[in-house]
């Protein structure tokens, strides 16, 4: 994606370190939501907190060493991720395997109709953020080879701003996973579409605050990771472009959890495929046409913009209520 020399040996030490525990992730990740389902968003937030909390000590004393640590460079940031998700999730575990969650794990046989259930959301889920992680990598790869591996660190670190509003979305998307599953399994759908449109419009505020203020002083958070020149102007293109457009993005990622609650996720696909398509396409079309990068980050804004657009107006249609002829007038009405 246009990394070399120092930069791409960098990149492969920490993967390298990361990618082996992926399923430590995973796992993690699977647990705090079996919790979360149950309605317990108290217990998977602070352990996942206390994580964090413990990362940022031990990154540093990892890469650079401390007392009998030994220095590791940019390997012990890898290694302290891993080392963090495995306790996070240790703690998780616990939880559950000491009966105090009215989830109880056990070992029984495998059932084929169980596995459909999880796959027939899960799969789907993990295309559609298949896509976002896909558009962020091929326009890396387009930035790279316009413009070089110093660009790639600007633009890198302008998306990086980008990546770090998935948390913030989820924190809306979590609970509303819960609560719309709750909700249309009760037979209320209005009160789970009302639950959709109030999370994502938190959302929307939110993210588009954080963009619009990363737009307004963008080397304020470029500023952190470094001061090449290079890096510093592309970086600052990026978010002056596509920082505004944020908020549609909160909504779009808000609103694809809430239709995982609601067990459709044919239109958060479609519209991250429409996403991918004008983002890469169209953006890739105006770089190789003008050669600039601005074109290509006003295609990644309209993007965004499109994303938040087609999934707010197919939510509010009622498009989770359609096969029901009873549900659909009501909403309308």
């Amino acid at each position: 994606m246009g990394g070399m020399d120092r930069s791409l040996d960098a990149a492969m030490l920490y993967s390298n370190v990361v990618f082996s525990g992926t399923m430590l992730v995973w796992l993690m990740n699977s647990l705090a939501s079996i919790i979360r389902g149950t309605g317990n968003m108290w217990l998977p937030a602070s352990a996942i907190c206390v994580g964090v909390v413990l990362l940022v000590p031990l990154s540093p004393a990892l890469i650079f060493g401390f007392g009998p640590i030994p220095a590791m460079g940019i390997e012990g940031g890898g290694l302290a991720v891993l080392v963090t998700t495995l306790l996070t999730g240790a703690v998780l575990a616990w939880y559950l395997l000491a009966g105090r969650c009215v989830v109880q794990l056990r070992i029984s046989a495998l059932r084929w109709n169980l596995f459909a259930d999880i796959l027939r959301v899960g799969a789907v889920g993990s295309v559609s953020t298949l896509q976002t992680s896909l558009t962020i990598a091929l326009t890396t790869a387009l930035v790279g080879a316009a413009a070089g591996p110093d660009a790639v660190a600007g633009y890198g670190t302008g998306g990086r701003l980008e990546y770090l509003l998935i948390p913030v979305a989820f924190g809306f998307g979590g609970p509303m996973v819960a609560l719309i599953g709750t909700n249309i399994g009760a037979g209320q759908p209005e009160r789970a579409l009302r639950i959709a449109l109030t999370g994502g419009a938190f959302a929307f505020a939110i993210s588009e605050v954080i963009g619009v203020a990363a737009a307004v002083w963008p080397h304020a958070w470029l500023g952190l990771f470094g001061h090449d020149p290079r890096m510093l102007a592309t970086g600052a293109a990026y978010l002056r472009i596509v920082g505004p457009t944020y908020g549609f993005f909160g909504l779009g990622l808000s609103l694809y959890f809430a239709s995982q609650g609601a067990g459709k996720l044919l239109w958060p696909l479609l519209a991250g495929l429409c996403r991918l398509i004008v983002a890469i396409g169209g953006g890739g079309l105006a770089l190789y046409l003008t050669g600039s990068l601005a074109w290509l980050f006003s295609a990644l804004a309209l993007a965004l913009v499109l994303y938040g657009v087609m999934l707010v107006t197919a939510v509010k249609s009622g498009v989770w209520f359609r096969r029901n002829r009873d549900v659909a007038p009501r909403l309308q009405s």
